[in-house]
This record gives structure tokens, C-alpha cells and sequence, in this order.
């Protein structure tokens, strides 16, 4: 693990992503006490400060402080993307490995109807699903989940049927070993690597549908500081106050940037040709 650290340190990429996700996570846990204001506190006297000494960020249509709102929203925003990953992974791993452990006329069906599922973009099925489950925060990210399980399974099964023959599965099977402990316990830990890689920038992607779903109004709700929710409720006044959908917007980016570098940056570390 020290030696995976040192060569992500190495990576320009790498270096950069590790310094923007520590400043993604520093804001996500101590965000609610760095913020000099409540977010939530509506203060009329201050509608569209623009930024100063009292307002760094500036001030929304209902004098809210924009800091504070950002440095909070960070605390919904990144541990639901992350969760939505960490569902979507988990499920499309276990389903990839399945498939192709089992392989035959099992392998063709699962992979037929992922192929089918797989074929409806990801923010069109996440649409979908938040509609039937119902608006919400919670609901916004099992949507996403569910919508990356198909595209991480596919990734699954292409690095498990290369698994699938090696020798201590076969061996596992000649034990006469059930299904369930053969891919849990020989298949899955095995595919991990290239599994976190990709789960880490599917994190960005989740970024992105979270803000657009709460942009659509189907995830965070008002006066919930979330990101895509502050984007949306700022169009109206961006001529007028073109901070309120800029600080937002950049911190959306900034945050998928970060993920896609960290990405990178896994995949050249973990990869070991490139170790030396």
C-alpha cells in the first residue's frame, strides 16, 4: 500500500488529485464548523452582496452566505457520490464475476440483458429510476448506483474470465467449492485493482449526475445546500449575480477533475510494468 502511495506521489496527476481530494475531504468533515455562517440563515439585508471582506463568495437571493453553502454542501454532495459508486461498483462486480464464472448459456443471458440495459445512457436510466423511487437525496443516489452496475459489470467480467483461469480457481472447483465462495473469496479479490481504478472515476461521473438530477429537481431539495441545486436555483440571477452559479459550478468541476486524476493516476500506479 505505501509502495501504490509513493508511485501515485511520482504522477503529476496524482499529485494533484491527492492535494484536491484532501482539500474535498478536509470541507466534506469539517466544512459545517468552518462556515461563518448558516447556510441556511436567510438575512435580506445582504441579497446579492457580492463578494467582500463579509461575504468571501459572495451572497444569494436570500442573503445566504455562498461559503458557507458550498463548505456545507460539500458534506452531501461527496459522500453520496461516493456511495453511489461504492453501490454501483459493488453490485457490478459481483454480477461480472458471476457471469463469468458461470459462463455457457448463463454468461450469454446475463451479459445480453446488461447489453440491453447498458444501451439507455446513464443519466436517462438514473432519470428513470429517481422518478419511480421519488425525489430525493437517498433516492438520486441509488438511481446512480443502479445505473453504473451494468457498464462496472461488463468491466468485471472482461478481468474475471482471465481469473476464471487460473489455477487456484481451478483448484478452488476440484475442491468441489460452491459458487458463491468461489467468486467472493478467489474471483473478486482478484479483479479489485483494476475495479478500483474504474470506480474512482465513475466517482466524478456521480458528481456530475448528482448535480444534474438535484438541477432537474429530482434529488436535493430546497434549501438544501447541494451543489447542482445552487447551479439551478442561480440561473435566474446570473446576469445580476454571476457568482452564485460560477462558485458552484466550480466546485463540481473541480471535484469530478479530481476524481479523474486520482483515476489516472491509480491506473499507473497499480499497473506493474510501470513499477520499477
Amino acid at each position: 500500500m505505501t509502495n501504490i502511495f509513493q508511485r501515485l506521489c511520482r504522477t503529476p496527476q496524482g499529485l494533484l488529485s491527492l492535494f484536491l481530494l484532501a482539500m474535498l475531504a478536509f470541507a466534506a468533515v469539517f466544512g459545517q464548523w468552518l462556515a461563518p455562517y448558516d447556510p441556511e440563515a436567510i438575512n435580506y439585508a445582504s441579497r446579492f452582496a457580492p463578494p467582500s471582506a463579509a461575504h468571501w463568495l459572495g451572497a444569494d437571493q436570500f442573503g445566504r452566505d455562498v461559503l458557507s453553502r458550498i463548505l456545507d454542501g460539500a458534506r452531501s454532495t461527496i459522500p453520496l457520490a461516493l456511495a453511489a459508486t461504492v453501490f454501483g461498483t459493488v453490485m457490478g462486480a459481483a454480477l461480472g464475476t458471476l457471469s463469468a464464472y458461470l459462463g455457457g448459456k448463463w454468461d450469454e443471458a446475463i451479459m445480453r440483458t446488461i447489453d440491453a440495459i447498458m444501451a439507455i445512457p446513464h443519466l436517462l436510466l438514473a432519470l428513470i429510476l429517481v422518478s419511480t423511487l421519488g425525489k430525493g437525496s437517498v433516492n438520486a443516489a441509488i438511481a446512480i448506483g443502479i445505473s453504473f452496475a451494468p457498464s462496472m459489470a461488463r468491466v468485471t467480467r472482461s478481468v474475471a474470465l482471465a481469473v476464471r483461469q487460473q489455477e487456484y480457481v481451478k483448484a478452488a472447483i476440484a475442491r468441489g467449492e460452491n459458487a458463491a465462495f468461489i467468486v467472493m473469496r478467489e474471483m473478486l479479490p482478484n479483479v479489485a485493482a483494476p475495479m478500483i481504478v474504474e470506480a474512482t472515476i465513475r466517482v466524478s461521473f456521480a458528481v456530475m449526475l448528482f448535480a444534474t438530477l438535484s438541477f432537474l429537481g429530482l434529488g436535493a431539495q430546497a434549501p438544501a445546500p447541494e451543489w447542482g441545486l445552487m447551479v439551478s436555483e442561480a440561473r435566474r440571477f446570473m446576469h445580476q449575480a454571476p457568482w452564485l452559479i460560477i462558485v458552484p459550478s466550480c466546485a463540481i468541476a473541480m471535484s469530478a477533475i479530481c476524481f479523474n486524476l486520482l483515476g489516472d493516476g491509480l491506473r499507473d500506479a497499480l499497473n506493474p510494468r510501470d513499477e520499477r
